[in-house]
């Protein structure tokens, strides 16, 4: 111990001198050395298209920096003779684990910026809201793994401490169980997209109405009622979900109609095609230059029934031309004698008076 005291100050007294001038002459030489590599590095990312590589070369800005100014220290301490110091080698390989820690991280963060500013925006995935905490899960997991690598470096005994993490991370994960669970299902939605803010979906279980938010814990649903159906994530990836708008937002609206046995269908079919038409041209959401048409379905209990098949420009549209087309298709049945069949049933009483009479 005295002479290990004894070896520092000697260290110390004779060779601080050296170590401050070679000090200085290793930290201009790897600020020359990091500017070049910048500049190199700056004009090789001007030559791309993808912005990657400069997100990439801001964040490791400042890890370069450190690095090469911790070379130019390890520099001045060999030219120095201090690296017979028994802390010397220890602080470099601890110096060595922390910056490339650091280095990792800023790397991950620029990888995580460039693919929700980038990837994610062109393939329209809601990342935004997720990227900050992805980001403090990624630091986490890193320096995480460095603090170990530390300390194993240091020789202390780190076995025990990854076991305890992990019966800690375990029970962590029991007791957040339906929080990590509806997480992951976020990630999963925003990365499938079977949803998007803005979509009028219906889910299954009957709720329905435009997608308002994509959260990393629930998705909110704004119903026609102006309120809002909040589902956890996880419920919604397991569910059946109808999206409306997709592929694209205009739909077929199927009307059912019925006439009575009498009618002429030839007739039934060309009034029908005008007034439906007509409600085609004039009403507000209806798909202007569609061609409507009806199909005839099935010889029902009280007349024949078919449909009538319009389009609109999205769903909820679908409302106010199925309102206008009834109305207009009534009033123009009544004026061509057409009937609408109603459930009736035809009773036939019979004269059991006059039976008898007759035997």
């Amino acid at each position: 111990m005295e002479n290990g005291i004894a070896q520092s100050a000697e260290f110390g007294a004779g060779s601080l001198l050296p170590f401050l001038l070679a000090l200085a002459v290793a930290l201009v030489a790897a600020k020359i050395a990091n500017a070049i590599v910048k500049r190199a590095a700056k004009s090789m990312a001007g030559r791309t298209k993808t912005r990657l590589d400069d997100f990439l070369l801001e964040a490791l800005d400042l890890p370069l920096t450190i690095f090469f100014m911790g070379a130019g220290i390890y520099a001045a301490a060999l030219l120095a003779g201090l690296s017979a110091l028994p802390l010397f080698g220890f602080a470099a390989k601890e110096f060595v684990i922390l910056a490339g820690a650091y280095a990792v991280y800023q790397a991950f963060s620029a990888l995580l910026r460039w693919y929700v500013e980038e990837a994610a925006a062109a393939r329209n995935l809601p990342l935004a809201d997720l990227q900050s905490t992805l980001r403090r899960v990624g630091a986490l997991f890193i320096f995480s793994i460095a603090v170990i690598m530390a300390l194993d470096t240091a020789d202390i005994e780190v076995s025990p401490l990854i076991a305890s993490l992990g019966i800690a991370g375990l029970a962590v994960a029991l007791a957040f169980q339906d929080t990590l669970g509806n997480f992951f299902a976020g990630i999963t939605i925003s990365a499938d997209r079977p949803v998007r803010e803005g979509d009028y979906v219906q889910v299954e279980g009957g709720y329905e109405g435009y997608v308002h938010k994509i959260g990393w814990r629930s998705t909110q649903i704004r119903a026609l009622a102006n309120n809002i159906v909040v589902v956890p994530n996880s419920k919604l990836a397991a569910s059946i979900i109808t999206n409306y708008y997709a592929p694209d937002k205009a739909l077929a609206v199927l009307v059912p109609v019925s006439v009575a046995y009498g009618s002429d269908l030839k007739r039934v079919e060309r009034v029908t095609c005008e007034v439906a038409s007509e409600a085609q041209k004039k009403v507000k959401g209806a798909t202007r230059d569609f061609k409507p048409f009806i199909r005839y379905g099935a010889f029902g209990d009280s007349g024949i029934s078919f449909s009538v098949i319009l389009r609109a420009n999205e769903y909820v549209d679908r409302y106010l031309l199925t309102h206008e087309f009834i109305k207009a298709l009534h009033a123009r049945y009544a004026k061509e004698g057409i009937e609408i069949p109603y459930p009736k049933r035809h009773v036939y009483v019979e004269n059991l008076g006059k039976r008898r009479g007759m035997k």
